[in-house]
Protein backbone atom coordinates (compact mmCIF):
# COMPACT_ATOMS: atom_id res chain seq x y z
CA UNK A 1 0.00 0.00 0.00
CA UNK A 2 1.60 3.07 -0.74
CA UNK A 3 0.15 5.89 1.32
CA UNK A 4 2.67 8.79 0.25
CA UNK A 5 4.46 10.37 -2.81
CA UNK A 6 6.92 12.74 -3.47
CA UNK A 7 5.30 15.78 -4.69
CA UNK A 8 8.92 17.71 -4.74
CA UNK A 9 12.18 16.51 -4.15
CA UNK A 10 12.07 15.66 -0.09
CA UNK A 11 8.39 17.08 0.43
CA UNK A 12 6.44 13.96 0.57
CA UNK A 13 2.41 14.09 1.22
CA UNK A 14 -0.13 11.07 1.96
CA UNK A 15 -1.99 10.37 -0.96
CA UNK A 16 -5.27 11.17 0.46
CA UNK A 17 -5.52 14.44 1.75
CA UNK A 18 -7.95 15.37 3.46
CA UNK A 19 -9.81 18.51 3.05
CA UNK A 20 -11.28 21.30 5.61
CA UNK A 21 -13.27 23.61 2.83
CA UNK A 22 -16.65 22.16 4.87
CA UNK A 23 -15.36 23.80 8.20
CA UNK A 24 -16.57 27.07 6.06
CA UNK A 25 -20.55 24.85 5.71
CA UNK A 26 -20.27 24.26 9.11
CA UNK A 27 -19.41 27.45 9.91
CA UNK A 28 -21.81 29.56 7.81
CA UNK A 29 -24.37 30.35 9.99
CA UNK A 30 -22.90 32.57 12.09
CA UNK A 31 -20.59 30.09 14.54
CA UNK A 32 -17.29 30.07 14.61
CA UNK A 33 -15.71 26.26 15.97
CA UNK A 34 -13.45 26.46 18.57
CA UNK A 35 -10.22 25.51 17.48
CA UNK A 36 -8.78 23.83 20.04
CA UNK A 37 -11.82 21.39 20.31
CA UNK A 38 -11.87 20.98 16.84
CA UNK A 39 -8.40 20.42 16.19
CA UNK A 40 -8.63 17.55 18.12
CA UNK A 41 -10.72 15.84 15.57
CA UNK A 42 -7.93 15.74 13.21
CA UNK A 43 -5.63 13.57 15.46
CA UNK A 44 -7.26 10.44 13.77
CA UNK A 45 -6.35 11.22 10.55
CA UNK A 46 -2.48 11.31 11.34
CA UNK A 47 -2.53 8.03 13.42
CA UNK A 48 -4.00 6.63 10.03
CA UNK A 49 -1.54 8.20 7.87
CA UNK A 50 -3.21 10.98 6.52
CA UNK A 51 -0.87 13.61 7.27
CA UNK A 52 -1.86 16.58 4.96
CA UNK A 53 -4.46 19.03 5.22
CA UNK A 54 -5.81 21.17 2.63
CA UNK A 55 -7.46 24.99 3.23
CA UNK A 56 -7.74 27.78 1.61
CA UNK A 57 -7.83 31.56 3.16
CA UNK A 58 -12.28 31.35 2.37
CA UNK A 59 -12.61 28.12 4.23
CA UNK A 60 -13.72 29.98 7.37
CA UNK A 61 -11.41 28.98 10.53
CA UNK A 62 -9.89 26.05 8.76
CA UNK A 63 -6.30 27.49 8.80
CA UNK A 64 -6.29 28.32 12.27
CA UNK A 65 -7.70 25.13 13.45
CA UNK A 66 -5.03 23.49 11.26
CA UNK A 67 -2.15 25.45 12.77
CA UNK A 68 -3.54 24.98 16.56
CA UNK A 69 -3.29 21.10 15.37
CA UNK A 70 -0.06 21.42 13.97
CA UNK A 71 1.60 23.30 17.11
CA UNK A 72 0.22 20.54 19.34
CA UNK A 73 2.41 18.05 18.00
CA UNK A 74 5.78 17.02 19.01
CA UNK A 75 7.07 16.62 15.76
CA UNK A 76 5.22 19.11 13.33
CA UNK A 77 7.16 17.52 10.56
CA UNK A 78 4.87 14.96 10.44
CA UNK A 79 1.80 17.06 9.11
CA UNK A 80 1.93 18.82 5.78
CA UNK A 81 -0.79 21.84 5.68
CA UNK A 82 -1.75 23.12 2.35
CA UNK A 83 -3.81 26.85 1.73
CA UNK A 84 -4.92 28.99 -0.73
CA UNK A 85 -4.40 32.44 -1.83
CA UNK A 86 -7.49 34.09 -3.84
CA UNK A 87 -7.09 37.32 -4.39
CA UNK A 88 -9.65 39.08 -5.90
CA UNK A 89 -9.52 40.15 -9.68
CA UNK A 90 -7.47 43.21 -10.59
CA UNK A 91 -4.00 44.41 -10.20
CA UNK A 92 -1.96 42.92 -7.64
CA UNK A 93 1.25 44.77 -5.80
CA UNK A 94 4.01 42.84 -3.87
CA UNK A 95 2.68 44.88 -0.84
CA UNK A 96 -0.78 42.44 -1.95
CA UNK A 97 1.22 39.49 -2.27
CA UNK A 98 3.26 40.06 1.09
CA UNK A 99 0.57 41.06 3.25
CA UNK A 100 -1.72 37.76 1.91
CA UNK A 101 1.03 35.24 3.31
CA UNK A 102 1.82 36.89 6.13
CA UNK A 103 -2.24 36.63 6.95
CA UNK A 104 -2.29 32.78 6.12
CA UNK A 105 1.15 32.81 8.35
CA UNK A 106 -0.03 34.57 10.93
CA UNK A 107 -3.39 31.90 10.85
CA UNK A 108 -1.69 28.75 10.58
CA UNK A 109 0.78 29.99 12.98
CA UNK A 110 3.94 28.33 11.00
CA UNK A 111 6.79 30.02 10.35
CA UNK A 112 6.74 28.95 6.86
CA UNK A 113 3.77 27.57 4.26
CA UNK A 114 4.25 24.16 2.98
CA UNK A 115 2.35 24.81 0.23
CA UNK A 116 0.76 27.87 -1.12
CA UNK A 117 -1.80 27.08 -3.93
CA UNK A 118 -2.81 30.59 -5.96
CA UNK A 119 -5.97 30.93 -7.60
CA UNK A 120 -6.90 33.18 -10.72
CA UNK A 121 -10.11 34.36 -11.77
CA UNK A 122 -9.39 36.10 -15.50
CA UNK A 123 -6.16 35.76 -17.49
CA UNK A 124 -7.10 38.20 -19.87
CA UNK A 125 -5.47 41.05 -17.19
CA UNK A 126 -1.68 39.65 -16.81
CA UNK A 127 -1.46 40.50 -13.05
CA UNK A 128 -1.98 37.19 -11.82
CA UNK A 129 1.59 36.25 -13.54
CA UNK A 130 2.36 39.32 -11.27
CA UNK A 131 1.04 37.52 -8.67
CA UNK A 132 3.23 34.23 -8.74
CA UNK A 133 6.10 36.11 -9.80
CA UNK A 134 6.07 38.02 -6.18
CA UNK A 135 5.24 34.47 -4.89
CA UNK A 136 7.97 33.58 -6.50
CA UNK A 137 10.39 36.05 -4.18
CA UNK A 138 8.53 35.10 -0.97
CA UNK A 139 9.69 31.32 -1.43
CA UNK A 140 13.59 32.44 -1.90
CA UNK A 141 12.92 34.56 1.55
CA UNK A 142 11.70 31.20 2.89
CA UNK A 143 8.04 32.03 3.85
CA UNK A 144 6.63 29.44 1.57
CA UNK A 145 8.15 25.95 0.66
CA UNK A 146 6.35 25.39 -2.04
CA UNK A 147 3.91 26.85 -4.88
CA UNK A 148 1.21 25.45 -6.08
CA UNK A 149 -2.04 27.04 -8.50
CA UNK A 150 -5.46 25.74 -8.22
CA UNK A 151 -8.21 25.64 -10.68
CA UNK A 152 -5.73 26.56 -13.63
CA UNK A 153 -6.53 25.22 -17.45
CA UNK A 154 -3.75 23.64 -19.20
CA UNK A 155 -2.51 26.44 -21.50
CA UNK A 156 -2.06 29.15 -18.54
CA UNK A 157 -0.65 26.37 -16.39
CA UNK A 158 1.54 26.18 -19.16
CA UNK A 159 2.52 29.68 -19.30
CA UNK A 160 3.57 30.10 -15.91
CA UNK A 161 5.57 26.75 -15.59
CA UNK A 162 7.33 28.39 -19.30
CA UNK A 163 7.87 31.50 -17.69
CA UNK A 164 9.85 29.85 -14.71
CA UNK A 165 7.33 29.78 -11.85
CA UNK A 166 8.38 26.52 -10.04
CA UNK A 167 4.92 25.20 -9.34
CA UNK A 168 4.28 21.69 -8.03
CA UNK A 169 0.97 20.94 -7.74
CA UNK A 170 -2.43 21.93 -9.68
CA UNK A 171 -5.44 21.79 -7.49
CA UNK A 172 -8.30 20.72 -10.15
CA UNK A 173 -12.17 19.05 -10.18
CA UNK A 174 -11.04 15.37 -11.45
CA UNK A 175 -13.74 12.64 -10.76
CA UNK A 176 -15.70 9.56 -12.84
CA UNK A 177 -17.98 12.41 -14.06
CA UNK A 178 -15.49 15.27 -14.60
CA UNK A 179 -12.61 13.66 -16.67
CA UNK A 180 -11.81 17.35 -18.26
CA UNK A 181 -8.33 16.57 -16.59
CA UNK A 182 -7.68 13.73 -19.13
CA UNK A 183 -7.09 16.37 -21.94
CA UNK A 184 -4.15 18.98 -22.28
CA UNK A 185 -3.67 19.16 -19.32
CA UNK A 186 -2.52 15.54 -18.44
CA UNK A 187 -0.33 16.80 -21.37
CA UNK A 188 1.63 19.71 -19.63
CA UNK A 189 1.99 17.57 -16.34
CA UNK A 190 4.06 15.17 -18.23
CA UNK A 191 5.75 17.68 -20.05
CA UNK A 192 7.06 19.87 -16.99
CA UNK A 193 6.15 17.01 -14.44
CA UNK A 194 3.78 18.86 -12.69
CA UNK A 195 1.11 16.98 -10.40
CA UNK A 196 -2.70 17.10 -9.91
CA UNK A 197 -3.75 17.11 -6.46
CA UNK A 198 -7.55 16.28 -7.17
CA UNK A 199 -10.93 17.57 -5.31
CA UNK A 200 -14.38 16.72 -5.73
CA UNK A 201 -13.44 13.09 -6.43
CA UNK A 202 -16.65 11.67 -4.52
CA UNK A 203 -18.64 14.75 -6.40
CA UNK A 204 -19.98 16.17 -2.61
CA UNK A 205 -20.98 12.70 -1.91
CA UNK A 206 -22.81 11.74 -4.88
CA UNK A 207 -20.04 8.82 -5.53
CA UNK A 208 -21.06 7.09 -2.74
CA UNK A 209 -23.43 3.91 -1.93
CA UNK A 210 -25.66 6.37 -0.28
CA UNK A 211 -26.69 7.40 -3.65
CA UNK A 212 -27.14 4.06 -5.41
CA UNK A 213 -30.67 3.41 -6.78
CA UNK A 214 -32.03 6.80 -5.12
CA UNK A 215 -34.33 9.10 -6.74
CA UNK A 216 -33.43 12.30 -8.23
CA UNK A 217 -33.49 14.51 -5.46
CA UNK A 218 -34.60 18.15 -5.45
CA UNK A 219 -33.18 21.86 -5.00
CA UNK A 220 -34.72 21.90 -1.54
CA UNK A 221 -33.55 18.34 -1.09
CA UNK A 222 -29.62 19.19 -0.97
CA UNK A 223 -28.20 20.28 2.01
CA UNK A 224 -24.88 21.32 1.31
CA UNK A 225 -22.80 23.70 -1.12
CA UNK A 226 -21.12 20.45 -1.67
CA UNK A 227 -24.19 18.65 -3.48
CA UNK A 228 -25.82 21.86 -4.76
CA UNK A 229 -22.63 21.68 -6.83
CA UNK A 230 -21.48 18.52 -7.78
CA UNK A 231 -25.49 17.92 -8.76
CA UNK A 232 -24.46 20.92 -11.44
CA UNK A 233 -21.84 18.05 -12.70
CA UNK A 234 -24.33 15.16 -12.71
CA UNK A 235 -26.64 17.56 -14.53
CA UNK A 236 -24.41 18.69 -17.18
CA UNK A 237 -22.72 15.24 -17.87
CA UNK A 238 -26.53 14.01 -19.04
CA UNK A 239 -28.88 13.60 -16.09
CA UNK A 240 -29.45 11.36 -13.53
CA UNK A 241 -29.99 8.36 -15.31
CA UNK A 242 -26.66 7.45 -17.02
CA UNK A 243 -25.05 8.68 -13.33
CA UNK A 244 -26.64 6.05 -11.65
CA UNK A 245 -25.98 3.56 -14.49
CA UNK A 246 -22.30 4.63 -13.55
CA UNK A 247 -22.67 4.21 -10.04
CA UNK A 248 -24.34 0.74 -10.71
CA UNK A 249 -20.76 -0.39 -12.67
CA UNK A 250 -18.57 0.84 -9.83
CA UNK A 251 -21.14 -0.40 -7.17
CA UNK A 252 -20.35 -4.46 -9.72
CA UNK A 253 -16.53 -3.68 -8.99
CA UNK A 254 -16.55 -2.51 -5.15
CA UNK A 255 -18.28 -5.46 -4.45
CA UNK A 256 -15.94 -8.03 -6.07
CA UNK A 257 -13.07 -5.74 -4.14
CA UNK A 258 -14.92 -6.01 -1.09
CA UNK A 259 -14.74 -2.20 -0.94
CA UNK A 260 -17.25 0.42 -0.87
CA UNK A 261 -18.41 2.81 -4.40
CA UNK A 262 -16.22 5.40 -2.81
CA UNK A 263 -12.95 3.33 -2.63
CA UNK A 264 -13.17 2.35 -5.98
CA UNK A 265 -14.34 6.11 -7.54
CA UNK A 266 -11.42 7.41 -5.64
CA UNK A 267 -8.82 4.39 -6.37
CA UNK A 268 -9.60 4.86 -10.13
CA UNK A 269 -8.87 9.10 -9.74
CA UNK A 270 -5.42 7.85 -8.71
CA UNK A 271 -4.62 5.53 -11.33
CA UNK A 272 -4.08 8.53 -13.71
CA UNK A 273 -0.36 9.11 -13.93
CA UNK A 274 -0.51 12.36 -13.26
CA UNK A 275 -2.31 12.46 -10.00
CA UNK A 276 -0.28 12.68 -7.27
CA UNK A 277 -3.33 12.48 -4.63
CA UNK A 278 -7.04 13.15 -3.77
CA UNK A 279 -8.18 14.99 -1.86
CA UNK A 280 -11.53 13.83 0.13
CA UNK A 281 -13.78 16.55 2.05
CA UNK A 282 -14.28 15.80 6.14
CA UNK A 283 -16.63 17.60 8.72
CA UNK A 284 -14.24 17.56 11.64
CA UNK A 285 -16.23 15.84 14.50
CA UNK A 286 -19.46 15.08 12.51
CA UNK A 287 -18.70 12.71 9.53
CA UNK A 288 -15.09 10.67 9.60
CA UNK A 289 -14.54 8.41 6.81
CA UNK A 290 -11.06 7.80 8.03
CA UNK A 291 -11.05 3.62 7.53
CA UNK A 292 -12.75 3.87 4.28
CA UNK A 293 -10.50 6.46 2.80
CA UNK A 294 -7.20 4.39 4.05
CA UNK A 295 -8.96 1.58 2.30
CA UNK A 296 -8.71 2.79 -1.19
CA UNK A 297 -5.33 2.38 -0.84
CA UNK A 298 -5.31 -1.27 -0.92
CA UNK A 299 -7.32 -1.57 -4.07
CA UNK A 300 -5.71 -2.79 -7.18
CA UNK A 301 -8.22 -2.24 -9.71
CA UNK A 302 -7.27 -4.60 -13.00
CA UNK A 303 -8.01 -3.97 -16.40
CA UNK A 304 -11.19 -5.39 -16.50
CA UNK A 305 -12.68 -3.26 -14.08
CA UNK A 306 -11.02 0.11 -15.74
CA UNK A 307 -12.24 -0.87 -18.84
CA UNK A 308 -15.92 -1.63 -17.18
CA UNK A 309 -15.87 1.96 -15.80
CA UNK A 310 -14.68 3.53 -18.90
CA UNK A 311 -17.15 1.65 -20.89
CA UNK A 312 -19.72 3.68 -18.35
CA UNK A 313 -18.43 6.63 -18.93
CA UNK A 314 -19.43 6.97 -22.56
CA UNK A 315 -22.89 7.36 -21.95
CA UNK A 316 -21.86 10.68 -19.74
CA UNK A 317 -21.89 13.63 -21.83
CA UNK A 318 -18.52 15.53 -21.02
CA UNK A 319 -18.09 18.06 -18.86
CA UNK A 320 -17.54 21.30 -20.99
CA UNK A 321 -13.74 23.47 -21.43
CA UNK A 322 -10.75 22.67 -19.64
CA UNK A 323 -10.11 22.54 -15.88
CA UNK A 324 -11.22 25.18 -13.96
CA UNK A 325 -13.89 26.59 -16.36
CA UNK A 326 -16.43 26.07 -14.03
CA UNK A 327 -14.89 29.52 -12.60
CA UNK A 328 -14.66 31.43 -15.05
CA UNK A 329 -17.50 30.93 -18.05
CA UNK A 330 -20.53 29.46 -18.16
CA UNK A 331 -21.77 26.78 -17.55
CA UNK A 332 -21.05 28.17 -13.85
CA UNK A 333 -20.80 25.00 -11.85
CA UNK A 334 -20.77 26.35 -9.07
CA UNK A 335 -22.58 25.70 -5.72
CA UNK A 336 -25.28 29.27 -6.76
CA UNK A 337 -24.76 28.34 -10.90
CA UNK A 338 -23.06 31.73 -11.13
CA UNK A 339 -20.07 33.37 -9.71
CA UNK A 340 -22.25 35.85 -7.07
CA UNK A 341 -20.88 33.63 -3.67
CA UNK A 342 -17.37 34.27 -5.11
CA UNK A 343 -16.70 38.15 -7.01
CA UNK A 344 -18.92 40.96 -7.21
CA UNK A 345 -16.89 42.66 -10.67
CA UNK A 346 -14.29 41.86 -12.87
CA UNK A 347 -12.25 45.04 -13.59
CA UNK A 348 -11.13 45.89 -16.71
CA UNK A 349 -7.38 44.70 -18.26
CA UNK A 350 -6.77 48.15 -19.82
CA UNK A 351 -8.20 51.94 -19.28
CA UNK A 352 -9.26 53.16 -23.11
CA UNK A 353 -8.02 56.24 -22.90
CA UNK A 354 -10.24 58.86 -25.25
CA UNK A 355 -8.41 60.26 -28.12
CA UNK A 356 -10.55 62.01 -30.34
CA UNK A 357 -14.40 62.45 -31.03
CA UNK A 358 -14.77 58.86 -32.58
CA UNK A 359 -10.97 57.31 -31.52
CA UNK A 360 -10.14 55.39 -28.36
CA UNK A 361 -6.53 54.18 -27.79
CA UNK A 362 -5.18 51.75 -25.31
CA UNK A 363 -1.93 51.47 -24.08
CA UNK A 364 -0.40 48.41 -21.73
CA UNK A 365 2.81 50.08 -20.85
CA UNK A 366 5.73 48.55 -22.93
CA UNK A 367 8.57 50.42 -23.34
CA UNK A 368 8.56 49.57 -27.10
CA UNK A 369 5.01 51.66 -27.22
CA UNK A 370 7.01 54.90 -26.08
CA UNK A 371 10.01 54.47 -28.00
CA UNK A 372 8.32 53.73 -31.28
CA UNK A 373 5.23 56.15 -30.52
CA UNK A 374 2.38 53.31 -31.08
CA UNK A 375 -0.36 52.09 -28.82
CA UNK A 376 -1.79 48.37 -27.95
CA UNK A 377 -4.70 49.07 -30.02
CA UNK A 378 -6.87 51.87 -31.87
CA UNK A 379 -10.77 51.98 -31.49
CA UNK A 380 -12.54 53.91 -34.46
CA UNK A 381 -16.20 53.57 -34.25
CA UNK A 382 -17.05 50.14 -33.66
CA UNK A 383 -13.80 48.69 -35.24
CA UNK A 384 -10.65 47.72 -33.43
CA UNK A 385 -7.23 47.84 -34.57
CA UNK A 386 -4.53 45.95 -32.39
CA UNK A 387 -0.97 46.28 -33.05
CA UNK A 388 1.27 42.84 -33.69
CA UNK A 389 1.50 41.91 -30.51
CA UNK A 390 4.46 39.85 -28.71
CA UNK A 391 4.49 37.72 -25.26
CA UNK A 392 5.84 41.01 -23.56
CA UNK A 393 4.19 41.78 -19.83
CA UNK A 394 5.76 45.08 -18.46
CA UNK A 395 9.95 44.17 -19.15
CA UNK A 396 9.42 40.46 -19.04
CA UNK A 397 9.55 37.90 -22.12
CA UNK A 398 6.64 35.53 -20.98
CA UNK A 399 6.24 31.88 -22.11
CA UNK A 400 9.80 31.18 -22.12
CA UNK A 401 10.93 28.85 -25.21
CA UNK A 402 7.76 27.41 -25.44
CA UNK A 403 5.91 28.59 -28.73
CA UNK A 404 2.39 27.42 -27.16
CA UNK A 405 2.93 29.32 -24.41
CA UNK A 406 3.84 32.48 -26.06
CA UNK A 407 0.78 32.38 -28.34
CA UNK A 408 -1.29 31.56 -25.37
CA UNK A 409 -0.43 34.38 -23.80
CA UNK A 410 -0.69 36.50 -26.71
CA UNK A 411 -4.46 35.77 -27.42
CA UNK A 412 -5.04 36.53 -23.83
CA UNK A 413 -3.48 39.73 -24.10
CA UNK A 414 -5.25 40.32 -27.10
CA UNK A 415 -8.66 39.31 -25.26
CA UNK A 416 -7.83 42.22 -22.37
CA UNK A 417 -7.98 44.31 -25.32
CA UNK A 418 -10.89 43.53 -26.95
CA UNK A 419 -13.24 42.82 -23.47
CA UNK A 420 -11.39 46.61 -22.30
CA UNK A 421 -13.38 47.98 -25.52
CA UNK A 422 -16.09 46.16 -24.60
CA UNK A 423 -16.28 43.38 -26.91
CA UNK A 424 -14.84 39.73 -27.12
CA UNK A 425 -12.65 37.24 -28.46
CA UNK A 426 -15.96 36.71 -30.86
CA UNK A 427 -15.76 39.98 -32.02
CA UNK A 428 -12.38 39.62 -33.69
CA UNK A 429 -12.38 39.28 -37.94
CA UNK A 430 -8.24 38.49 -38.75
CA UNK A 431 -5.66 37.53 -37.54
CA UNK A 432 -2.14 37.90 -38.92
CA UNK A 433 0.52 34.91 -37.47
CA UNK A 434 4.06 36.04 -37.56
CA UNK A 435 6.72 32.98 -36.51
CA UNK A 436 10.33 33.50 -36.00
CA UNK A 437 10.86 30.11 -37.35
CA UNK A 438 8.94 28.14 -39.48
CA UNK A 439 9.49 25.02 -37.67
CA UNK A 440 6.78 26.39 -35.07
CA UNK A 441 4.12 27.14 -37.32
CA UNK A 442 2.35 23.89 -36.73
CA UNK A 443 2.12 24.06 -33.04
CA UNK A 444 1.41 28.32 -33.35
CA UNK A 445 -0.84 27.58 -35.26
CA UNK A 446 -2.84 24.80 -33.75
CA UNK A 447 -2.70 26.74 -30.88
CA UNK A 448 -4.77 29.72 -32.41
CA UNK A 449 -7.05 27.34 -33.63
CA UNK A 450 -8.00 26.13 -30.29
CA UNK A 451 -8.70 29.99 -29.10
CA UNK A 452 -10.66 30.80 -31.87
CA UNK A 453 -12.78 27.27 -32.18
CA UNK A 454 -15.79 28.50 -33.74
CA UNK A 455 -14.72 32.07 -34.62
CA UNK A 456 -12.62 31.42 -37.30
CA UNK A 457 -11.47 34.71 -38.25
CA UNK A 458 -9.69 35.65 -41.71
CA UNK A 459 -6.06 34.35 -40.90
CA UNK A 460 -2.52 34.52 -42.54
CA UNK A 461 0.64 33.22 -40.58
CA UNK A 462 3.56 33.91 -42.03
CA UNK A 463 7.34 33.54 -41.60
CA UNK A 464 9.35 36.48 -40.17
CA UNK A 465 12.38 37.89 -38.26
CA UNK A 466 11.08 38.80 -35.12
CA UNK A 467 12.60 41.75 -33.25
CA UNK A 468 13.44 40.93 -29.68
CA UNK A 469 15.66 38.21 -28.58
CA UNK A 470 13.25 35.02 -28.14
CA UNK A 471 10.55 35.69 -29.17
CA UNK A 472 8.98 32.70 -31.35
CA UNK A 473 5.98 34.48 -32.92
CA UNK A 474 3.94 37.88 -33.10
CA UNK A 475 -0.13 38.12 -33.65
CA UNK A 476 -1.76 41.42 -34.89
CA UNK A 477 -6.12 41.46 -35.12
CA UNK A 478 -8.65 43.47 -36.17
CA UNK A 479 -12.17 43.24 -35.04
CA UNK A 480 -15.36 45.00 -35.46
CA UNK A 481 -18.12 44.97 -32.02
CA UNK A 482 -21.87 44.71 -33.76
Amino acid sequence: MQTKIELAKGFEISRVITGLWQIADMERNGNTLDPVATSKFMAPYLEAGLTSFDMADHYGSSEIIAGTFKNSLENKDHVQLFTKWVPKPGKISRTDVREAIQTALARIQQPSIDLLQFHAWYYPDASWLDGLFYLKELQEEGLIKHIGVTNFDAAHLRIALASGIPIVSNQICHSLIDQRANGQMAAVCKQYNVKLLTFGTLAGGFLTDRWLGKPEPTNEELTTWSQMKYKRFIDTAGGWAPYQSLLLTVKKIADKHDASIANVASRFILEHPAVAAVIVGARLGESEHINDNRRMLDIKLDSEDIMAIKNAQQKLAAIPGDCGDEYRKPPFLTASGDLSDHLETIPKAFTPVKTGPNREQIFSGTAWEDFAGYCRAVKIGNTIHISGTTATHGSEMIGGDDPVAQTHFIIDKIEGVITSFGGTLADIVRTRIFVHQLDDWELVARTHGERFKGINPANTLVEAKLVGEGYKVEIEAEAIIL
